[in-house]
Formats: structure tokens, C-alpha cells, sequence
């Protein structure tokens, strides 16, 4: 079997959410026959909610389509490394596998600050790969903020 990214749909998800003056964070889930049953992008002044994130919707909305609060054997796309409470219910929904774009060394929680997945009170510790599409996800980013600076 062969690896297929799905970055280009979270990125589809960062830009849309850039669209609608959100960070441009976004996220899919796929399922482990490699279809995309869930994506979002950030939502967090749009619904005053601040765990609105990609991740999270994303995973509600994983959750929803499956009918279970586990995602065993599924996988995450996401633009920006996830923070704290993004890893923290990724381990919760037992994800197999993190991709991720851009590094997020200011409140990232995989690589950075708390490192959800290495602490010893995870409960599960998903694959991490990092800096898929690095570069696209890294500048979208850098022009939502260079445009309102």
C-alpha cells in the first residue's frame, strides 16, 4: 500500500478559515481505508469558543460520522503542530497516526511545550510526522499575520 497524503485538504480547510478572519489552521481525519470523513478549520471567534480549533471539530466531527468516541486506526492531518488540548483529545480518541505541517514552537503540544504524547500520564501516543507541506502550511500563516501587522 501506498502513502497518500491528505495535507493539500487541510490546507483547502487553513485557507478557508483564513477566509472567514480565523487563524488559518486546518484539519481532516481519515479513515483507515484512506477516505476523509471529517474536516474543519479554526472556528474559534466565529463560535466565541475557543476550543474551536481545526483539530477538535475535526474530531467531533470524526466521532459523529463513526458513531464511536474512538478513532482507532484513523488518521490526522493538520496544518500546525497541535497545541496542548488538541493533543490531548487526539490521545483521548485514540488516533493512530499525526501529520503535521508547520512547527509551532510558541504554543505547540507535540514538539514543543507540554509534549502531550511523552508525558507518562498519556493514555495513548499517536505516530508523529512532522513537516508535511511544511512550506505552504508555514506561509499561510506567516501572510494572515504579515496582513494584519
Amino acid at each position: 500500500m501506498s502513502f497518500t497524503s491528505h495535507m493539500e485538504a487541510a490546507l483547502q480547510e487553513a485557507r478557508a478559515a483564513g477566509e472567514r478572519d480565523e487563524v488559518p489552521v486546518g484539519a481532516v481525519v481519515v479513515s483507515p481505508k484512506g477516505q476523509i470523513i471529517a474536516r474543519a478549520g479554526n472556528r474559534t471567534r466565529e463560535l466565541n469558543d475557543p476550543s474551536a480549533h481545526a483539530e477538535m471539530l475535526a474530531i467531533r466531527a470524526a466521532c459523529a460520522a463513526i458513531g464511536s468516541e474512538r478513532l482507532t486506526g484513523h488518521d490526522l492531518y493538520v496544518t500546525l503542530e497541535p497545541c496542548a488540548m488538541c493533543a490531548g483529545a487526539i490521545a483521548t480518541a485514540r488516533i493512530a497516526r499525526v501529520y503535521f505541517g508547520a512547527h509551532d514552537p510558541k504554543s505547540g503540544g507535540v514538539a514543543h511545550g507540554a509534549k502531550v504524547f511523552t508525558h507518562p500520564q498519556a493514555h495513548h501516543s499517536p505516530e508523529i510526522y512532522d513537516g508535511i507541506a511544511e512550506d505552504a502550511c508555514q506561509a499561510i500563516l506567516r501572510d494572515f499575520f504579515a496582513a494584519r501587522r
